[in-house]
């Protein structure tokens, strides 16, 4: 195993105190304070997350579109400047290779923001399925900082460093102005099923805005690591690549239908599979169950009907905004009804839940 790979923030972290784990072959902090309370404060004021590991690519020329149309589920045509769309880029067998989000800056450059771990294998198959067009893909992950504050306090915050009106970005927007005297891009996405805003700056000033951020906010923003971010995240029932989507779980699969453009002119790569599978009936689906007895259901614990294996979970753990045990399970269809009661296998013992509606939490 090569060194990790650190974001400009890492220092930071150390001095902090965070507890640093390796995430997707990046040294990242998982907590400071306490997973819990890092959590309350997203839900309640504001949160900070050092983003920095996230990949960008950027795809460029006047076969831009064409391009995007061709590798991406969803409809990219639809997409206005300076908007933002939920893709999915998947196999021919219509399994996933990644999650993104497209930010259109005009006809001809989309700036895609794909998940950390997956950077080079992304770039690598946007290469390999170049054919003829006239498009420009370019790695800009190196030079580029991400910083995001999350939380009903987040835009009230950021508003004290910015000359931008905040409230004009309108959700899944995006737009370029002076945070602290530094030219970003900020736009208003959020992966936590609270408001907040995603900071993208040059790398080397990634440091001057984190700590000029904690310091506007005063006691109203933590630092927060990859613990809240997956507890709050999962709450929201926002899916996470490698759990809830995979090369082996299709995005229909994963409740994750309306990103597909099955209607689209282009044939997308999956396209085929995904509509097939659709015709078919989608064999297996993502729910939400609540633990009925004591127990935390965690990733790949096996999950049975009358005794007999039907899924696994997908994630699963302590809700802190709910106070309950809760999981997203990956199922038989023919399993999958709201009142559902199963069992997921903890520690060789088969622990009583029961199917509930999702997303668990909503703001």
């Amino acid at each position: 195993m090569g060194e990790l790979k650190k974001t400009p923030l890492n220092q930071v972290h150390r001095a902090l105190g965070a507890k640093m784990v390796d995430f997707g072959g990046w040294d990242m902090p998982v907590q400071y304070s306490g997973i819990i309370e890092e959590h309350k404060a997203v839900r309640t004021k504001a949160g900070l997350f050092d983003v920095s590991h996230m990949g960008e690519i950027r795809v460029k020329g006047p076969d831009a579109l064409k391009f995007l149309q061709k590798m991406l589920s969803n409809d990219v045509s639809k997409v206005k400047t300076y908007q933002i769309q939920y893709n999915i880029l998947c196999l021919p067998s219509g399994g996933v290779v990644d999650d993104l989000l497209v930010h259109k800056e005009n006809d001809n450059d989309y700036l895609l923001v794909v998940n950390a771990s997956n950077t080079d294998k992304d770039f690598k198959w946007f290469l390999e399925h170049k054919e003829d067009e006239d498009v420009e893909i370019i790695d800009e992950s190196p030079e580029t900082g991400q910083i995001a504050i999350q939380g009903p306090l987040a835009e009230s915050i950021l508003q004290k460093l910015t000359d931008v009106n905040l409230a004009d970005i309108k959700f899944y927007r995006y737009t370029y102005g002076q945070v602290d005297g530094v030219k970003c891009l900020i736009s208003r996405t959020g992966y936590t099923g609270e408001d907040g805003f995603e900071v993208y700056c040059p790398q080397e000033k990634t440091v001057q805005l984190w700590n000029k951020l904690l310091e506007v906010g005063g006691d109203n923003i933590l630092p927060c690591g990859l613990g809240a971010r997956d507890t709050l995240r999962f709450e929201a029932k926002l899916p996470l690549y490698g759990h809830e989507m995979s090369e082996e779980i299709t995005p229909l699969e994963a409740g994750l239908g309306r990103f597909v453009a099955l209607d689209k002119e282009e044939d997308f790569i999956g396209k085929s599979a995904l509509k097939a599978q659709k015709e078919a009936g989608v064999p297996r689906k993502v729910v939400g169950i609540e633990m009925l007895e004591r127990g935390i259901p965690r990733a790949g614990y096996a999950v049975k009907k009358d005794g007999k294996e039907i899924g696994f979970i997908t994630t699963g753990s302590y809700a802190p905004s709910l106070d309950k045990n809760l999981g997203l399970v990956l199922i038989d269809s023919a399993h999958a009804d709201i009142g559902t009661e199963l069992t997921v296998s903890i520690r060789n013992k088969d622990v009583k839940a029961q199917i509930v509606p999702t997303p668990f939490y909503k703001r």
